[in-house]
């Protein structure tokens, strides 16, 4: 059984799921896919991961290293799985590109090259914003594109970590 909690951050309420294992979701109230991997059949409950994310999210919030993540139970194609554990080697604070993962991801399958919007469609489907931070991966010109909560809360959350912001911004539509 899959259940639910909320959490009240600065940037907008988020709703958590999971199990008796671990994490399985973090979504901003409202964001694009949300709740996307959430079973129709969840309810509300507090559980021991919840208060350990809290922990963590009021940790990040304070603008501290939150250290490790909660303990996360993720369950999607081996493809997506391999762009989340990148993305969890991400440090804090810094960022990498679509490009990059996607040579990880190459370089891990043995393969010459990856497709930068196959790892961008991974990156952009993470159902643990946040922890799992998909906020840190930047276009390869340095354009803040593609997170799912909106570019402004990308943009808050990589200040809140004190990323260094040259070089990067917002492209024109």
């Amino acid at each position: 059984m899959t259940y639910t909690n909320n959490y009240s951050s600065p940037l907008g309420d988020i709703t958590l799921a999971g199990n008796e294992n671990g994490l399985s979701g973090l979504w901003f109230d409202g964001q694009k896919y949300f709740a996307a991997t959430l079973p129709k059949e969840h309810e509300q409950k507090d559980l021991p991961i919840f208060d350990d994310t809290k922990h963590w999210l009021d940790m990040y919030f304070q603008g501290k290293s939150p250290g490790s993540a909660p303990p996360l139970s993720l369950e999607a194609t081996p493809f997506r799985l391999a762009v989340w554990e990148i993305m969890l080697n991400i440090p804090y604070g810094k960022t990498t590109t679509y490009s990059a993962i996607a040579s990880q991801i190459a370089e891990q399958k043995g393969l010459p090259h990856m497709s930068a919007q196959a790892a961008g469609n991974a990156v952009a489907h993470n159902p643990i914003s946040i922890i799992i931070p998909c906020h840190r991966v930047v276009g390869t010109n340095g354009s803040l594109t593609g997170y799912a909560g909106g570019i402004d809360k990308k943009i808050q959350l990589l200040k809140l970590e004190k990323a260094d912001m040259k070089g990067l911004f917002v492209p024109k539509k």
